[in-house]
Parts: C-alpha cells; structure tokens; sequence
C-alpha cells in the first residue's frame, strides 16, 4: 500500500484548503463580494491561483497514484511533495504579479510530466 503517497494526498488536499481560505481572506480585503469573481485584480490573481490549482489536481493527483502503485510509493511521494512546493511558489508568485506564477509553473508542470512518465513505465512493466 502507498503509505507515503497517502500522506502526501493528504497535505496536497490540505494544502487546496488553505488556498481557499486566502482567497475568502483576499475578497474581504479588496471588497470582492460573492458571487463575484472580477473587481480588483489583486484579488483575481489570488482567485485564479486557487481555482489554477484546482485544475491541476485530477493531472497531479491521477499520475501520483498510478506511479505509486505501479512504480515506486517514494518516487511518487518525492516528486509530490516537489509538486505541492511548486504549488505553493505558483501561488506566492501569482499573488504578487502575473508574471511571478512561472517558476512555480515550471515546477509544478515538470513533476507532473514526471509522475506521468513514472506511472506509464509502471504500468507497461506490470502489463
């Protein structure tokens, strides 16, 4: 069973939890009321940050499990936490100027690319 890669599921989903409530704190500090989404931009990029990551957990979070089941639960759980810190760089960056999200991008995406090489080979080798 994939121990570690549970554990680091756990601090991933943590993790998009935490980006929710920042960006609750963010619409009471610029005025954002609900249900909308646009009117300050400092707000937007907080706002975008979440909802990018959002959209990059079934990518991250699929790849993560089929690696670990099928390759290696450390490698998955290595290149998971490599992922939730580029997250979290991605996030960082965004929320002070567009242009600060590509590192964390870069990051992110490249452990992703990775996990998704490490599940393929996993599975090819067990088929």
């Amino acid at each position: 069973m994939p121990h570690y890669t549970a554990i680091i599921t756990l601090i991933a989903i943590a993790g998009y939890f935490v980006l929710a409530t920042q960006v609750a704190a963010a619409r009471q500090r610029f005025g954002v009321k609900q249900p909308a989404t646009t009117g300050d931009p400092n707000f937007e990029r907080i706002f975008r940050a979440h909802v990018n990551t959002l959209e990059w957990m079934p990518t991250f979070l699929v790849p993560l499990w089929l690696c670990a089941i099928y390759f290696s639960d450390a490698a998955a759980a290595v290149l998971g936490l490599i992922w939730i810190a580029g997250r979290v760089w991605y996030f960082l960056g965004y929320s002070r100027a567009v242009e600060g999200r590509l590192p964390g991008f870069f990051i992110q995406s490249t452990a992703c690319l990775l996990l998704f090489i490490g599940a393929v080979a996993g599975v090819v080798m067990h088929g």
